[in-house]
């Protein structure tokens, strides 16, 4: 199928969703690639045989460095939006107001404290005993 003619038929009207589409591919089948390989890989400690001696179960320290690892990462991925986002609207403020510059920088060191907050419970989930 020739996208290309039929993503320049509809000029006035607005792109096809086709094209729209096209432009979303690889962050599609980067997400499709993370889920198959999180629906493969981590019903296995779930789905293992149960022991039949009666003990206590604590969390292995896997499920810790999972848990750490997510906590930290979710946290940096919110930093990096919001330092970002921040960083460019205080770079254009101080471009038009040279005096707002400790005030935009205040607004990016708020955002960037949140990936601080995650290393903090990341540590704090490691550091748990169990």
């Amino acid at each position: 199928m020739n996208t290309e003619g039929l993503c320049k038929t509809y000029k006035r009207s607005g792109r096809p969703p086709v094209c729209r589409l096209m432009r979303k591919a690889p962050a599609l089948l980067l997400a499709a690639i993370f889920i198959a390989i999180t629906v493969v890989l981590l019903p296995g400690p779930a789905l293992a045989q149960v022991s039949t001696t009666t003990s206590t179960t604590a969390p292995s320290n896997g499920n810790k460095f999972i848990a750490a690892g997510i906590a930290f990462g979710l946290a940096a991925l919110g930093a990096g939006i919001g330092v970002g986002t921040s960083g460019s609207a205080a770079i254009a403020a101080v471009t038009e107001k040279a005096e707002v510059r400790t005030t935009a920088l205040i607004f990016v060191v708020l955002a960037e404290a949140i990936a601080i907050y995650g290393f903090a419970i990341a540590f704090v989930i490691l550091g748990q005993s169990g």
